[in-house]
């Protein structure tokens, strides 16, 4: 069982999940430079850049101040305050401007306690302080009425060119113009006002949406609660909740004011999808890449009680993906894994790092595989993908080396009826053409995997699904 007490201004609390590994105190391992040197004495064969060398040695020099601070991982510690409901700005979660659902985040905590070494929204450092926003609910309330209240006309086909032209906008500005994406984003979200558009709400992209800080404190489930409130008040609203969460049957389980997580989610089981996020590589590497998450094991049991009690869970994120360790044994063995918990769709993605991080997860797994940190360096570091990078500058795996994992992995799990999400930007960057679509989604997913047919439940509203076609 969690505790939390009050320490000074701060909430101090014990983790739901652990592992043994103390990162300070490993035997025989120190933080190195990785230079050209270090690369060469590995076995590195890709020559890498001026630009990248100095990058990788300011992520080393990073990693060992932050080894000697024993600031790796977070401290279990957190402050909370409040936000004022009528001036948060609302963040869409669209990184291509052709995701085929629009969708709004959810983000009620800054920083992490997970703690996950590759985070797709620190680049890894953690030394933060975590702040939770103790009445963020009430921003919740009024973005669902806002948006997918009582629609203040019906919405004609005007509307839906002009959020149409909206979207290609976004979608240009995010590949040619980026100082432009923030107005656009800011248009799209007055268009929507009113609407009662069909929008999915992420819980949470930029933090875990069921660690201790949202738990322990009520935050999560006064977030769960406005949504049921919403569609008992809005029978017809086609707002629909996305949960992606590393956790485990003690995050459902955990109790707060006479309530669980899972009892609030059959609650709103015709409105939500809960999406697991597990990782392909080593377990040991991953017990220090995640110090705070639930081992996989716990969380594809979260899955099954989620289906047991009719909540859709079949779908998963797979993050970040190690390609190294993505042999023809650890895929059949991984995705078997999941097979057996009821999942039927995976988003996948490979690791996406800037040189600065990778030159810590390099160290990390090289200390119980040399040659994979070796293979790992070569995916990422060669000169010819210097420009295969996905938002905030992160580099991902040569191109090459990404389409021939892709089919890989889909050539096995083709065969035990699971279907793939592929988002329009890795679509793009690996010129995987549209001819694909029907094929990958197939089961009803889309994009990070939402669920399509969770928009059925109200099919006598206007259409407003944007097809990834008329965007492309």
């Amino acid at each position: 069982m969690t505790r939390i007490q009050k320490l000074n201004n701060e909430l101090l609390f014990e983790k739901f999940y652990g592992h043994n590994t103390n990162v300070y105190n490993m035997e025989g391992f120190t933080p190195q430079v990785v230079d050209k040197e270090y690369l060469k004495n590995l076995g590195v064969q890709v020559e890498a850049s001026d630009e990248t060398l100095t990058r990788l040695k300011t992520g080393s020099e990073i990693f060992k101040r932050r080894m000697e601070s024993r600031t790796v991982i977070p401290v279990t510690r957190l402050i909370t305050c409040e936000i004022d409901p009528e001036t948060v700005e609302t963040e869409i979660h669209n990184y291509t401007g052709r995701c085929p659902t629009l969708t709004f985040e959810i983000n009620p905590v800054k920083g992490c306690f997970v703690g996950c070494q590759y985070c797709l929204v620190t680049d890894g450092v953690h030394e933060q302080t975590i702040t939770a926003y103790s009445n963020y609910h009430l921003y919740v309330r009024k973005l669902l009425k806002e948006m997918n209240g009582t629609p203040d006309r019906e919405v004609t086909k005007d509307d839906i060119r002009k959020k149409n032209e909206l979207l290609k906008d976004l979608a240009h500005a995010i590949e040619s113009e980026p100082e432009k994406k923030h107005e656009i984003e800011q248009k799209i979200v007055e268009i929507s006002r009113g609407k009662n558009w069909n929008h999915y709400y992420y819980f949470s992209p930029k933090t875990e949406a069921l660690q201790e800080p949202t738990l322990k404190t009520g935050i999560a489930y006064k977030i769960l609660k406005e949504y049921i409130a919403h569609f008992k008040e809005y029978p017809d609203s086609n707002a629909r909740l996305f949960v992606a969460s590393k956790a485990g049957v003690r995050q459902l389980m955990c109790e707060y004011e006479g309530e669980t997580i899972l009892d609030l989610f059959i609650q709103l089981k015709d409105y939500m999808q809960f999406n697991t996020s597990v990782s392909i590589m080593p377990t040991e590497f991953r017990n220090i890449l995640e110090p705070y998450a639930a081992p996989i094991e716990e969380r594809l049991n979260a899955v099954r009680l989620c289906q047991k009690n009719g909540i859709r869970a079949d779908s998963a994120l797979i993050q970040p993906i190690f390609t190294p360790y993505l042999t023809d044994e650890h895929i059949k063995e991984f995705f078997g894994m999941l097979h057996e918990a009821g999942i039927i769709n995976y988003k996948p993605e490979f690791l996406t790092a800037c040189m600065e991080n990778l030159a810590m997860l390099g160290q990390w797994l090289g200390y119980y595989d040399k040659k994979l940190e070796k293979e790992l360096y070569e995916d990422y570091i060669m000169p010819s993908n210097a420009d295969h990078k996905k938002q905030r500058g992160r580099t991902a795996p040569d191109r090459a080396l990404s389409m021939s994992n892709i089919e890989k992995m889909m050539r096995y799990t083709d065969s035990i009826g699971m279907s793939v999400s592929i988002c329009y930007w890795v679509r793009k960057q690996l010129k995987i053409g549209n001819d694909i679509i029907p094929i990958i989604n197939r089961n009803g997913f889309q994009c990070l995997g939402y669920q399509s047919e969770l928009f059925n439940i109200n099919d006598k509203n206007f259409p407003h699904v944007i097809s990834e076609t008329v965007l492309s």
